[in-house]
């Protein structure tokens, strides 16, 4: 069984303040990284701001004998993000490893939304790892080697009521995941996505005393490790929750072709079921599946 290990490499978690944030940065230190611990402090909706978060969890990596420095930027801040990298690389060297984790709440049903609440909600959580990746993307391509975790949920994957700000932001990082990795594959930058289940101060309150028990957060972390290590694999959506791994997959049907007529929509309406069927389906290696997949079918019907 391979151990993993991240002597020698740093790593940068967003949002590591506290609950799952601050779990991925002792994990990561306790096995050897050297971590940039990042947050803004703020409240679950993103306001207000501290570094006294941040720099709690680096005096518990070194009181643990680990290697930590504390930052306060707001992964909406371009430069203070790229700041924050360079502060890893003229420290230690290089960046080996990125923790997207950083995130708030603004939730209501999409009625009652206030715009600019969305727009928040998609420049924290996506734009906030596009800031992280573009500002380390040109070191990792440099050394040849880079390990990036986004963390999507099972809102962005399935949907959730009240929550469409968070769950538009969510698999837009799913699709931000996909096309780095196969950007990044030729240089050894390995890309993933974690939807995480735990109980953390963005749910509580949400689930019964027992539910919350049994979703603690240190139960997400080895996920974090596996999605991070040398030995990571990359494009993959990797579920945890009390102790249980999963994998989500966007995936293509087999379809059915019906060719272009007059009463092509009527057809298709009624041929919906046979289009839907997952049977035979397939996990496509990049969005040009889709294409080869029609044109296959084209062809064969001529």
């Amino acid at each position: 069984m391979d151990k993993i290990d991240f002597t020698g490499r740093v790593a940068i978690v967003t949002g590591a303040g506290g609950g799952l944030g601050r779990l991925h940065a002792l994990a990561l230190a306790e096995r050897g990284a050297k971590v940039v611990v990042n947050d803004l402090g703020g409240a679950v909706d993103g306001s207000g701001g501290s570094a006294s978060a941040a720099q709690k969890v680096v005096d518990e990596i070194k009181a643990q004998g680990g290697e930590a420095l504390a930052n306060g930027a707001s992964v909406t801040d371009f430069a203070a993000v790229q700041a924050m990298v360079q502060q890893a690389v003229d420290q230690w060297g290089r960046v080996d490893v990125l923790v997207n984790n950083a995130g708030i709440l603004r939730d209501k049903s999409f009625a009652k939304m206030e715009l600019a609440d969305f727009r928040l909600v998609l420049d924290v959580h996506l734009m906030g790892a596009v800031h992280l990746v573009k500002a380390a993307w040109p070191h990792m391509v440099a050394q040849k080697y880079g390990r990036v975790v986004v963390t999507t949920s099972s809102t962005g994957l399935y949907g959730n009521f009240g929550q469409s700000n968070y769950g538009a932001a969510k698999l837009a990082l799913v699709g931000l995941m996909q096309t780095l990795a196969i950007e990044g594959a030729k240089h050894d930058i390995r890309v993933n996505a974690l939807a995480p289940t735990a109980a953390t101060r963005m749910t509580e309150g949400l689930m019964p005393p027992e539910v919350l028990e049994a979703l603690k957060p240190e139960a997400v972390v080895p996920a974090m490790l596996v999605l991070a290590s040398e030995q990571a694999p990359t494009r993959a959506i990797l579920c945890a929750g009390a102790g249980t791994y999963e994998a989500a997959h966007i995936t293509l049907t087999r379809g059915l072709h019906l060719g272009l007529t007059p009463d092509t929509p009527e057809r298709l309406l009624a041929a919906l079921a046979q289009v839907t069927d997952g049977a035979g389906q397939s996990v496509p290696q990049s969005g040009a599946a889709q294409a080869d997949n029609e044109v296959a079918q084209a062809l064969a019907a001529r």
